[in-house]
């Protein structure tokens, strides 16, 4: 793991260099998830699935919502129940 000193600017920003960019291919408008443990910063790039992974996933939930009897109203419910709760 390769460790570079970054500087924070009054604005809280920081500029992540060039050759990071390219290893990790973060690209101009790029999103970034930032955790923190302690003192310790951890970033990891947030990149949204393929229309393919995303078409995969929601066919994994159908099926799943169908093998325990689901229907689609009671997603609605269940969703205006969580809704309420806030």
């Amino acid at each position: 793991m390769d460790a570079q000193v970054l500087t924070v600017t009054s604005k809280g920003q920081i500029s992540l260099p060039t050759d990071i960019c390219r290893l990790l291919s973060i690209e101009t408008g790029d999103k970034l998830v930032a955790y923190t443990s302690g003192d310790t910063i951890m970033l990891k790039t947030l990149k949204p699935p393929s229309a393919e992974d995303f078409e995969k996933s929601l066919d994994n939930a159908r099926k799943w919502a169908e093998s325990v009897g689901y229907k689609e109203d009671d997603v609605n419910d269940i969703i205006k129940y969580i809704r309420k709760k806030k």
